[in-house]
């Protein structure tokens, strides 16, 4: 017989119920992604056009988004194709809220910029996101928030990690 514990064994060494981690983050998610559908809805702008346009907008101030990034580049981030993404950016263009330019360095290349429409569109989001975010933080103490940053972000490298370093 030996003294070792199940790995799903509490401090006293009943077995406890496994911990969910993964079905919680992704419905909180998934939660949160629908409410602020609901909050863009009426501003004309879908899911996969926010998902890019804030994409984008992480870019800005890196040495590699001063000027947009490559189209290639932001379909590899939001984890589309090629085609899908065309069509995805031929819309967000036809807007107003981004613009297709040359790459400096490849002129077959286009670096997806975003327009002053489409900086206004991000203030927008970035308000709402603030305010859901007051809704969805409610109850909870400042260390908790902080504590739970230092969780997802652990986890999140840990990851990064197992699979190689991608995004």
């Amino acid at each position: 017989m030996t003294d070792e514990k199940p790995e799903n064994a509490g401090a006293d060494g009943a077995a406890q119920p496994e911990f969910r981690i993964g079905f919680l983050v992704h419905d909180v998610s998934r939660m949160r992604r629908t409410l602020f559908d609901q909050e863009m809805r009426p501003l004309g702008i879908t899911r996969s056009q926010w998902w890019v346009l804030a994409q984008l907008s992480r870019s800005i101030g890196t040495e590699s988004g001063a000027d947009g990034m490559l189209q290639t580049e932001l379909a590899r981030i939001v984890d589309m194709g090629k085609a899908p993404m065309t069509g995805l950016i031929d819309r967000l263009e036809a807007s107003g809220f981004v613009q297709r330019q040359p790459d400096a360095r490849d002129r077959r290349a286009k670096r997806i910029v975003i327009t002053d429409s489409g900086h206004a569109v991000l203030d927008q989001m970035a308000t709402v996101g603030r305010r859901l975010n007051r809704t969805i933080l409610a109850g909870l103490s400042a260390e908790e928030v902080r504590i739970a940053e230092t969780v997802l972000a652990r986890m999140k490298d840990n990851i990064r990690g197992a699979d190689g370093g991608s995004d």
